[in-house]
């Protein structure tokens, strides 16, 4: 029995360890969720058909959820609902596989055309799916434990072992690997031994209609700012710096909390600026790795005489987000690793410039000095000295806006789709061959 005619692809996408549908910015939901819902979005736009495989976190759950035509989320029961972390997983990789074979095997057996895996956990998934399925494996990897490790944090866990040797069985297995950017690309090859003629650049989009700045009828963009901040609960006398995003080391709201706290003991370089005059600092993020990681930011304010200027809010919806980076004067980012870096990419979108970590992908969202500003270390008063001198440049901070926009009218989800579609095309090919 042949399936009918369609005309894209049937995509079986897994996403093992966090659902599409979960809420960005705690526990282990973050830019891999966006990037998974929003491509297949893309890819559905183009007629194929994506089925989101993950794994069921409740009970409550519906076993199939249709987001809208084209797309489906699948949830897969895989261990205890509850009460797994991350690290768990690994031991949930079979019981998941299982649950994916079973889930497509009434259907015809060349229904699925491309397995899509995301994160080394699917892969391996994916890897077992592919060759029952006999069709081709297409990666993303997200991040990888040899860079993490290479730049981790101070305090933080370095992935173990059984993560690297994975990451290596994935890159072998595949027929083709998506990286974000091409220095991801070249870390796929350097670390873990990728076939370089298997490794495909495709950068991530932005919804650049529903990020963007305010709109004209707003007024000017300070109106338009101070409106915001009203609403929203945040200061309308003094500058806002926001993080957005999971509360943990590798995303480095902790060094934004220790430059506060130079900046309020030292002041700026000249000595002109007193406490009065400090920035907010809002961090928009639950936690993630560990329970108590809020509660340690929180205290951290505390010990350095901070509290008063921090003010940690939970993730919001995406469809709020975009107001929130729009109410802020700069959006940093001193994460000690990002493969792309999507809230960059957003925040640009929305005209608010950007001061990022000088890493990964975050050196190709941010174009320095023309988007807002790379930095180079992770010290706090480097960090203190950069967000000082910013705040209060207001020519340079309006100029960055503008540049901002334009820099992130570079990504599509339509583009990356249509990329992803001649991957997959590749991928085919090379199993073919194999």
């Amino acid at each position: 029995m042949t399936t009918p005619a369609r005309p894209g692809p049937r995509v079986a996408m897994l996403s093992v360890h966090t659902s599409p549908l979960d809420q960005p910015g705690a526990g282990d939901a973050g830019g891999m969720n966006v990037y998974v819902l929003e491509l297949s979005r893309a890819l559905a736009r183009r007629g194929a058909e994506v089925e989101i495989y993950t794994r069921a976190t409740t009970s409550a759950q519906p076993k199939v959820v249709e987001v809208e035509p084209g797309i489906r989320v699948v949830h897969v029961a895989a261990g205890p609902y509850e009460g797994l972390d991350k690290n768990d997983l690994p031991g949930q990789l079979c019981a998941f596989t299982a649950g994916v074979l079973r889930a497509e095997a009434h259907r015809p057996a060349d229904w699925y055309d491309v397995v899509h895996s995301h994160y080394w956990l699917s892969g391996q998934v994916g890897w077992l799916a592919a060759e029952r399925w006999d069709v081709p494996l297409v990666h993303t990897m997200h991040t990888m434990a040899h860079v993490k490790n290479a730049a981790l944090a101070p305090g933080d866990v370095p992935e173990p072992q059984g993560r690297v040797i994975g990451e290596e069985q994935v890159v072998e297995a595949s027929d083709a690997l998506v990286a974000s950017t091409r220095e991801e690309a070249d870390d796929l090859v350097r670390y873990c031994g990728a076939d370089p003629d298997r490794v495909h650049v495709v950068a991530p989009g932005v919804d650049l209609e529903e990020f963007a700045p305010s709109a004209p009828a707003a007024g000017t963009t300070a109106q338009a700012r101070r409106a915001l901040r009203e609403r929203l609960g945040l200061p309308t006398d003094r500058p806002v710096v926001l993080f957005a995003g999971r509360v943990q080391l590798l995303k480095g709201p902790d060094v934004l909390v220790r430059a506060l706290g130079v900046m309020a003991d030292h002041a700026d370089p000249a000595g002109a600026r007193d406490d009065g005059a400090l920035p907010c600092l809002v961090v928009l993020g639950g936690a993630s790795g560990r329970p108590t990681a809020v509660r340690e930011l929180e205290a951290l304010a505390h010990q350095v005489g901070v509290t008063e200027h921090v003010d940690v809010r939970p993730p919001v919806p995406r469809d709020e987000l975009a107001d929130w980076y729009r109410a802020a004067d700069v959006v940093a980012v001193p994460s000690h690793n990002e493969s792309f870096g999507l809230v960059a990419a957003e925040a640009q979108a929305c005209g608010t410039p950007v001061v990022a970590a000088a890493v990964g992908g975050l050196q190709t969202v941010v174009v320095d000095d023309v988007s807002g500003v790379l930095v180079g270390d992770h010290s706090p008063w480097t960090w203190a000295r950069e967000l000082t001198a910013l705040l209060a440049d207001e020519p340079r901070l309006t100029r960055l806006a503008a540049g901002a926009r334009r820099a992130s009218e570079r990504f599509s989800w339509d583009r990356a789709a249509a990329a992803m579609l001649d991957v997959y095309e590749q991928a085919g090919k090379v199993r073919r061959a194999r």
